[in-house]
């Protein structure tokens, strides 16, 4: 075996401990080396690839929101160093999550390129690395954003190596796009709602996003920007966006025609331990929805939306009810023979919502007072005893310095489980997908790389059809900018693991996060050395670990 270059606590990781979803060793008992030379043993080993995505997405998802302009912490603190910038050092809580999780993903990888020379040779062999491959590219496009240059490494480990130099950022890129179009040379056309893996649309699709993304670099080209349009293209490839808003998250839908990639979980799969199997992101965006005897799910009260995300739409727009729960109701419900009045849940389960009463309601922006009172008098009836008007204002992020109390930020519902696991009382555990990319971010991905690549009136288009389905008025041309589209993926995104890198790629992190984030101010980001934290800092558990200590820590740090 090659000599390879590698960091000594992701090899330990990889090799020592066991993965919470995956178990790579046959049932049978036989030897991993003899399984996977084997047809049978080899699309086991490409599953548990696939399955290592929940590794990556599944937990805390502070890397991806954290910090910005639409998430702020509530009553409950986030990690000061991510979500803040003035704490935010190499050994600061959460830094390793994606630098740590995205190497257990490629060390995966690697061991299935590997045993593709070694294996049963099928036809479909290539297909199969194909995918492997996607998967590898999205994880150290991860990386690239989030730390920078990172080191490369494409062999399969089969023992501890003590020291590892780090490649450059172009370095990275160059990979990854050497894996996609790998990827896409191999990768089928079955469409991911009934096949459900990796195929030409989805590596179309994050070949976009990877070109416009480098497009803003200082290595980046004008042609990076026309490839990503054309790209984006090619994943769109002339659907229309034709499925409602609200049908695109409804539970039970995550494998809907507009789905390109996602994270699948399974109900039955979680049986071994439901209370950690599972993902968390239903468990951000909304405030506390009160204890166990609510019968409602557990929130976290942390990554709540800030007045800025809050004030982006507009009357009329249909993603307003469909992505945030501007009614929470309460109603019976039978367990075990005890019937008792719930709350929240009863949206999703009821067989007679007319009976059921609002505990709370959510004012949007654009309600004048007339508007107030013709509201209250409207559903005089359906308010419940201890019924509550939240004022326009006065349910986001920053209004729990004045009020904190349980159901004081409007919840996010796009997200919701209302078949879970376990109890809420148990723990933040959903078995819904996640959904990594769909449609509608991409046309907006099309937008932004045809107004980069100087082709406003196409990009435009694209965008439009977006707000075409929210059921919105066009964008002019004289509004259409990178702010204009920030805010038009705000409106779309809210809660899809984005907006950091949106705002890092963008070269709009400073400036957004100080104006709309109520914790942070554009001194926050100046670190040690006078210079901006933009990429995290490498994790200091990586550089303790490493023999060789000529390796460079990002700026700021």
């Amino acid at each position: 075996m090659k000599k390879i270059i590698l960091i000594l606590g992701i090899i330990a990781t990889a090799f020592s401990s066991c993965s919470d979803y995956i178990e790579e060793e046959s049932l049978s008992n036989v030897p991993a080396d003899a399984t996977y030379k084997t047809a049978s043993g080899f699309q086991l080993l490409v599953n548990s690839n696939y399955a290592r995505l929940k590794g990556i997405y599944g937990g805390n998802p502070w890397l991806f929101e954290s910090g910005t302009d639409m998430y702020a912490e509530g009553r409950t603190p986030e990690p000061a160093g991510i979500s803040q910038y003035t704490l935010l050092i190499p050994s600061a809580a959460n830094v390793d999550d994606l630098y740590t999780s995205c190497y257990q993903q490629i060390q995966s990888v690697n061991n299935t390129v590997y045993y593709s020379t070694v294996t049963e040779q099928t036809p479909n062999l290539n297909t199969l690395v194909g995918e492997a491959k996607y998967l590898r590219a999205n994880a150290y496009f991860l990386l690239v954003q989030t730390y920078g240059g990172v080191p490369i490494v494409l062999n399969n480990i089969t023992e501890p190596v003590l020291s590892f130099k780090r490649n450059t950022a172009e370095e990275v890129y160059t990979q990854i796009i050497a894996d996609l179009d790998a990827a896409l040379a191999s990768v089928g056309t079955t469409a991911y709602a009934t096949g459900g893996k990796v195929n030409k649309r989805a590596v179309n699709d994050l070949l976009a996003k990877v070109y416009l993304t480098r497009g803003y670099e200082t290595f980046g080209t004008p042609s990076d920007f026309t490839k990503a349009a054309a790209y984006a293209d090619a994943a769109i490839a002339g659907q229309a966006l034709n499925l409602a808003f609200d049908q695109l998250f409804k539970p039970g839908n995550d494998l809907n025609a507009e789905t390109i990639f996602s994270v699948q979980y399974d109900k039955a799969s979680t049986s071994t331990d439901p209370t950690k199997l599972g993902n968390n992101q239903f468990y951000y965006f909304s405030s506390y929805l009160g204890g166990a005897e609510t019968g409602a799910p557990l929130r976290s009260y942390n990554l709540c939306p800030t007045d800025y995300a809050l004030g982006l739409y507009e009357k009329g727009d249909k993603r307003w009810d469909a992505t945030f729960m501007t009614e929470i109701l309460e109603g019976p419900e039978t367990t075990n023979g005890v019937t008792k009045t719930i709350l929240y849940y009863p949206y999703y389960r009821s067989t007679t919502p007319a009976t059921l009463k609002v505990r709370h309601f959510y004012e949007p922006k654009w309600f004048t007072p007339a508007d107030r009172l013709a509201w209250n008098t409207a559903n005089a009836s359906r308010k419940s005893a201890t019924f509550v008007y939240h004022p326009w204002g006065e349910y986001s992020a920053a209004h729990t310095l004045i009020q904190n109390l349980d159901c004081y930020t409007i919840p996010v519902k796009k997200f919701d489980d209302p078949d879970p696991t376990t109890p809420s009382s148990t723990g933040p555990v959903s078995t819904r997908d996640i959904i990594v990319s769909r449609l509608g971010e991409t046309y907006l991905i099309a937008a932004e790389a045809y107004l980069k690549a100087g082709n406003a009136s196409t990009g435009l288009d694209r965008l439009n059809e977006v707000r075409r389905r929210a059921g919105v008025a066009n964008a002019t041309a004289a509004q259409f900018n990178i702010d204009y589209i920030l805010d038009e993926r705000g409106r779309e995104l809210v809660g899809e693991y984005k907006r950091w890198f949106d705002l890092k790629r963008t070269g709009t992190l400073v400036a957004r996060a100080s104006a709309y984030n109520y914790k942070i101010k554009a001194a926050n980001f100046v670190g040690v050395d006078g210079k901006l934290k933009i990429l995290r800092p490498i994790p200091q558990s990586a550089l303790d670990l490493n023999q060789n200590k000529d390796f460079p820590q990002n700026p700021g740090y």
